[in-house]
């Protein structure tokens, strides 16, 4: 066991004496278990853990009413897109309020799959926490419905001043790390209380990130893409509170749902590849698979085993920005080692560490673009990193499926531009995970194959 020393705090990790190449085990993380399932769905699509929001009136007027109901939701959230949700100010006004599935669920061919990370998010124009839309908002609330604007001054309050710093440069990419460091940047750790003012640095760069899919938390022994997500997962699924929390005591409220939601988290499965495949080609591919991708990513037979193995970035060489930020940062890792998440009886932690963990692989061919950031468009490029274009795009609109290739279709740009994914750029490159390339033609044919069974 190491004692780690962070900008003055310490705190523990059970990593041993590994060389920079060798895997490392992460141990288990003890869970509240034995949560509701049904509660728990009904908690995250109808529950008011995020407690602010704006004036449903103003919502609908600005957007319009959803006609699709993919959550056959009754009420006022009838009518609301999946991911928001009416709820009830302290002052009985009614308010829309973001959600969960903001960025754990995504519509694949006119179906809705929770907890299908979100890769058609928009943060390029800020389109989440609109600044300029916001200020209009609240002046017209101020003028002409004064007790609707006290239902939703904190919310605005909040997305005001965290709205400016949430660009990214592409489509599809995710500012969830971006978000919490905002967020806790203006919280005191220990009572939760809003600031106006920036307590902590906040580093210039917005780090992309993918979103992992919620059906494989119930392998993991920890969160998060460098698993530095330690202790009770609950306490991280609770963080969406931190928007608009007032205190702890608020956020202590919300986390008695947290066993619920993980119970339902917990009882999603990887959908089914939707596609043909050719059995015979794919019982190749697993013996392939067995031989030369096991070790990391497990194996996933009837007695299938996940090893939750740390991979360290001398071995993976995918884009080091998002690890490298928790050491250059370690404002934000210190932040939560000392705050409310690390106290009762199921607390929760943060370890870093340089690289990044070996996810499992259920459901892989539902979870494009790949790697932590993105970065590269399909399965097929991603076991032959001569395939991977450095720039290239996707049709955000009219999004459709490749079958053959394993991803969403793309076009391979010569340029950068708008809304063309630049692997050239710090936090977007696609370089590393190149063991794909050791094998034949044959050989990744087979086990792209066999990857569409998982």
């Amino acid at each position: 066991m190491l004692i780690l020393l962070v900008s003055g705090f310490a705190f523990t990790t059970w990593i041993q004496e590994y060389s920079e190449y060798d895997p490392v085990p992460i141990p288990a993380s003890q869970q509240r278990l034995g949560g509701d399932a049904k509660k728990g769905l009904e908690y995250l699509i109808t529950g008011d853990y995020v407690k602010g929001g704006i004036p449903y009136s103003a919502f609908v007027m600005g957007l319009g009413k959803d006609k699709r109901n993919f959550l056959q939701r009754e009420g006022k959230n009838e009518k609301l897109p999946f991911e928001y949700t009416a709820i009830t100010a302290s002052n009985g006004e009614i308010l829309v309020a973001p959600n969960c599935l903001q960025c754990h669920a995504q519509v694949f061919e006119d179906k809705l799959y929770i907890g299908m990370g979100n890769t058609f998010i928009d943060f390029t124009q800020n389109d989440k926490l609109n600044v300029k839309n916001l200020k209009a908002l609240e002046s017209w609330l101020k003028l002409m419905a004064p007790k609707k604007y006290q239902a939703s001054k904190a919310f605005i309050q909040v997305a005001k001043a965290i709205g400016p710093y949430l660009h990214t440069d592409v489509q599809g990419v995710n500012a969830a790390d971006r978000l919490a460091a905002l967020l806790v940047a203006h919280r005191d750790p220990v009572t939760f209380q809003w600031n106006d003012s920036v307590l902590l640095d906040i580093p210039e760069d917005v780090i992309p990130t993918d979103v992992p899919a919620w059906w494989l938390l119930k392998k993991k022994n920890a969160m998060f893409y460098n698993g530095f997500g330690r202790g009770d997962f609950g306490k991280f699924l609770g963080a969406s509170n931190l928007l608009t929390v007032v205190d702890t005591s608020e956020s202590n409220e919300v986390d008695t749902h947290m066993p619920d939601m993980l119970a339902y988290i917990y009882s999603l499965e990887a959908p089914k590849y939707p596609g043909t495949i050719d059995n015979a080609l794919a019982a190749m591919g697993e013996t392939v698979f067995i031989n030369n991708c096991s070790k990391c990513h497990g194996t996933y037979d009837a007695a299938g085993t996940y090893p939750n193995l740390l991979i360290p970035s001398a071995v993976i060489q995918t884009d080091s920005m998002l690890y490298k930020s928790n050491y250059s940062n370690p404002q934000f890792v210190e932040w939560f080692n000392k705050s409310w998440f690390t106290r009762g009886d199921h607390p929760a932690r943060l370890e870093p560490f340089n690289g990044y963990i070996a996810p499992p692989l259920d459901g892989i061919w539902a979870t494009a673009p790949y790697l932590h950031n993105g970065s590269v468009p399909s399965l097929e490029a991603l076991l032959n990193s001569d395939l991977r274009p450095a720039y290239w795009s996707r049709n955000f609109d009219k999004p459709a499926y490749d079958y053959e290739k394993v991803g969403w279709v793309y076009k391979k740009q010569e340029q950068p531009g708008k809304n063309v994914y630049n692997t050239t750029k710090p936090g977007y490159s696609n370089a590393g995970h190149t063991f794909g390339d050791r094998l034949t033609e044959a050989e990744k044919k087979a086990v792209l194959e066999y990857l569409k069974k998982l």
